[in-house]
């Protein structure tokens, strides 16, 4: 049996909260749920069941503190056509990119996934555009909200996929403080 995988850095309930109150409500754009809102640090795609566990292994020798994150600017992905609102989170010292890095490189040894070749773009995505519509002007993220903040835990997720949008279930967590 194959099960939708990825391994996303959570953030603080705050953040979470900020990015909800500050999200645009146009027509053309379906929200994600609080608990939906996350840093995706890999997405395995369909995965085999059995890789579930050997992901799951590998969360406890990626954790370290991720901080000095902060909200950064609004962004429309892909930029052509865009099919997402996400807000772009700035990465003060390097440690999430290092994060994600060193997460890649352990998914790699331990089930031989391949990365994505584009370089990593820490964001949060917000909403998706639905099919046809045309993006609304934006405010800027509350960056003044949220300040710095840290990531508080690093999680593989099962996506179960339906018509009215995607449902997380995390499998194995490990603290990042």
């Amino acid at each position: 049996m194959s099960v939708r995988l990825f391994v996303a850095a959570e953030l603080p309930a705050e953040v979470v909260d900020a990015l909800v109150r500050w999200r645009p409500r146009a027509d053309g754009l379906r929200a994600l749920a609080p608990e939906a809102l996350h840093v995706t640090v890999a997405f395995l795609g369909w995965r085999d069941d059995a890789d579930a566990d050997a992901v799951g292994a590998q969360l406890g020798g990626l954790a370290r503190p991720a901080g000095g994150l902060s909200v950064g600017e609004a962004l429309w992905l892909p930029r052509r056509r865009p099919r997402v609102l996400a807000v772009e989170l700035h990465d003060a010292d390097g440690a999430l990119a290092a994060l994600q890095r060193d997460t890649a490189a352990a998914l790699t040894r331990a089930i031989g996934w391949l990365p994505e070749k584009r370089p990593f773009l820490a964001h949060v995505t917000v909403a998706r555009v639905r099919g046809g519509a045309r993006v609304p002007e934006l405010d800027p993220p509350p960056r003044s909200v949220t300040g710095t903040f840290a990531a508080p835990a690093l999680t593989l997720f099962r996506s179960h996929l339906s018509p009215s949008g995607s449902r997380y279930e995390p499998l194995a967590r490990v603290a990042l403080a």
